[in-house]
């Protein structure tokens, strides 16, 4: 009996990687025609006496509030020619990002067809890490000097919490991230349950969308913090049960659990050793154990409300 039960479930295994690849089969087949421009490269290529040229031929770079001084005087800049020196070296090609982007842009088209593949930029921005990535319908900008490696010495002075995400392979996250936010309804309530469901969703949709990205870079984690989380989740679950955080609306439970911070704030001895941002991994867990337990469309999650996804998820944590 032993022997026939671990040939039943080395079949369902086997079955379920048979029906992966399949999907992924037919993900591979979705046509994508991606245009993909190195501004990065056109701008610290160009002198001022291209200036005129780049204006009329990338507006979208070129506000018109600025005046052309300013255009001038970074194309001459010795530290913005530096910068542009370290963009080259860490991306000297496109076909890595350009074949990263498909895919990912086939994943998101076959859960939501009507996904329009936008224009692709790439460019630098004096390393402002708040705007790493800019998405909308139309056009895609990736800011290429906030990825050139967490230790790069031109991060030097920016928290460790935040630099260890400026790295070539958190590009793919954020770019999925910032297009999750198309897809998931706006939270209508500002419990602390409707929050962590919300993050939930976006990572879920990385799960289905970045298949390969392990889930550390997901969420933007070590994978010392990614195994902090998976071996504390029963002990932060029951912190949130007990400290009855679930419905409150405390707005302090937003920087406590969810912003990016050096740590998670329990107000307990734990807090050090706690990475920030762990009230989204516990919306991600509710979320997949809502999709294990029902059967439920991948858009019709995204319109589900936070109350009826943790009631119907089933969600327990086990040690």
């Amino acid at each position: 009996m032993k022997y026939l039960v671990s040939f039943f479930f080395a079949l369902l295994l086997l079955l379920g990687c048979q029906s992966k690849s399949k999907t992924e089969e037919e993900i591979e087949k979705i046509p994508v025609n991606l245009e993909l421009v190195r501004f990065d490269k056109v701008f610290a290529q160009s002198s001022p006496s291209d200036l005129e040229n780049l204006k009329s031929q990338y507006p979208l770079f070129f506000p018109e509030q600025y005046h052309d001084s300013i255009w001038v005087e970074k194309m001459q800049d010795t530290l913005q020619k530096q910068l542009n020196n370290e963009v080259v070296k860490v991306f000297p090609s496109e076909e890595k990002l350009e074949d990263d982007l498909i895919a990912l842009f086939q994943h998101i088209k076959y859960y939501f067809p009507d996904f329009s593949t936008p224009e692709v930029f790439t460019t630098t921005s004096d390393v402002d890490y708040r705007t790493k990535v800019i998405a909308n319908d139309q056009f895609l900008i990736i800011e290429l000097d906030t990825y050139l490696g967490e230790d790069h010495f031109f991060y030097e002075g920016i928290s460790k919490y935040i630099s260890k995400t400026m790295k070539p392979s958190q590009i793919m996250p954020d770019v999925a991230s910032a297009y999750a936010k198309k897809y998931i309804s706006v939270p209508t309530q500002r419990s602390f349950l409707e929050q962590i469901i919300y993050y939930g969703k976006e990572l879920y949709l990385k799960d289905l969308w970045l298949p390969n990205v392990p889930d550390a870079e997901k969420m933007g984690y070590t994978e010392d913090e990614m195994n902090w989380a998976v071996e504390n989740e029963v002990e932060v679950w029951r912190y949130f049960i007990e400290n009855e955080l679930l419905y409150s609306t405390d707005v302090k439970l937003l920087q406590r659990f969810i912003t990016p911070a050096p740590f998670s704030k329990f107000n307990l001895e734990i807090d050090n050793e706690s990475p920030g941002m762990i009230g989204k991994y516990i919306g991600w867990k509710i979320v997949q154990s809502y999709m294990e337990e029902n059967a439920v469309s991948v858009l019709q999650l995204m319109n589900k409300r936070a109350e009826e996804i943790f009631n119907d998820s089933k969600y327990k944590p086990k040690k």
